[in-house]
């Protein structure tokens, strides 16, 4: 069974998939990172993969984008920094980004790539359904790359279902109409989108991702979902600390204590 798949078969609630920047705070990090992720108890690492107009993300993780860019990460790089990904960490692996550096890479390369290291799934916000469905399930589908579509509090029920019907492992749900961020609390608004989409008894599985960043906003999103992503805080804590290893296991034990 495919990674992502099993960990939803093996886990179904408060499943905590952790987001950074390759390449940041410092160009080597990466796949250390990623070891020590693992090891604090996260159930699924997110790479992000750095580009100069990151549309979906704010100042946080745009700040560690330009970080990971000046620093010299490129996709090339990243490749070969998880290399050998597969023999030191077991949980899946996403890579999200946007579609630009993808093409720029080459689709068929890039996938042959990800299978290559053991990526098991892609986020890419600005790659349009259609498009996906047209240009790129074929040669996602034959590298054994899930595609997760992203929902949002302004996505029609309609659309909610036919992302369902077109995932295969699970849906991204946006909490807010906007840019990445920590946030303290969700209130009514996110309350009333986390009932709505959870009434509406999809296939897959779901993971809230933007604004979560302490033990009480993962609360709230697993109360509604399966789990919950988390980046800015995380970025924040990576680019202020003097132990890495050390920082990691303190922040995931915060969050799922």
């Amino acid at each position: 069974m495919h990674r992502i798949n099993q960990l939803f078969e093996n886990k179904k609630d408060r499943i905590l998939s952790v987001y950074y920047s390759a390449g940041f705070p410092a160009l080597n990090n990466t796949l250390d990172i990623a070891i020590w992720l693992e090891k604090a108890g996260a159930d699924m690492i997110e790479i992000g993969i750095p580009f100069s107009d990151p549309l979906a993300d704010g100042p946080t993780i745009q700040e560690s984008n330009k970080v990971a860019l000046d620093n010299g990460m490129t996709l090339d790089l990243l490749f070969n920094q998880i290399k050998e990904l597969r023999s030191k960490v077991t949980v899946p692996v996403i890579l999200m980004g946007y579609i630009n550096p993808v093409i720029q890479y080459g689709i068929g390369r890039f996938c042959q790539s990800c299978e290559d290291v053991g990526v098991d799934g892609l986020i890419l916000p600005d790659l349009p359904m259609s498009e996906y469905i047209s240009e790129y399930q074929d040669k996602f589908t034959d590298h054994g790359i899930k595609n997760i579509f992203l929902i949002t509090p302004q996505t029609s029920d309609e659309r909610i279902r036919e992302v369902d019907a077109r995932s295969n492992s699970f849906i991204y749900m946006v909490s807010t109409s906007s840019t990445t961020g920590a946030k303290d609390s969700f209130g009514e608004v996110q309350a009333s989108y986390f009932e709505r989409v959870r009434s509406l008894n999809l296939n897959n599985p779901t993971l809230v991702g933007f604004g979560i960043s302490n033990k009480v906003t993962f609360g709230q999103a697993c109360a509604h979902s399966n789990g919950a992503i988390i980046g800015s805080a995380f970025i924040k804590v990576l680019g202020s600390s003097d132990n890495l290893e050390s920082d990691i296991l303190q922040f995931v034990k915060s969050i799922k204590a």
